[in-house]
């Protein structure tokens, strides 16, 4: 079953209880700097090679639940997570527009 958060304090609880630390990675989109959210789920996700490149200069970076807050805030978005029994602790989440 799937339920969106937007209380910070239920999204920090279900993130945590997963392992989840709070990621945000600035990246060009033509026009500016865009700053890019993201959960990450164990420490080795930081590292991964998918995280570098031309495009991602130093790649995604740990920041503070109130600095990842702030730009949620900033981006008008909720986090729609699952809480399938089925699925264990699995980190099933994206971001969607707060309504």
């Amino acid at each position: 079953m799937a339920r969106t958060l937007t209380d910070r304090d239920d999204i920090r609880q279900w993130a945590e209880a997963r392992g989840g630390n709070p990621m945000l990675m600035d990246t060009p989109d033509g026009t500016g700097i865009r700053t890019l959210l993201q959960l990450t789920f164990g420490q080795h996700a930081i590292n991964t090679d998918g995280n570098e490149g031309p495009d991602r200069i130093g790649g995604f970076h740990l920041v503070s639940w109130e600095e990842w807050f702030a730009a949620l805030d900033e981006g008008g978005l909720a986090v729609r997570v699952s809480d399938d029994p089925a699925g264990g602790n699995e980190a099933e989440f994206e971001f969607v527009p707060r309504d």
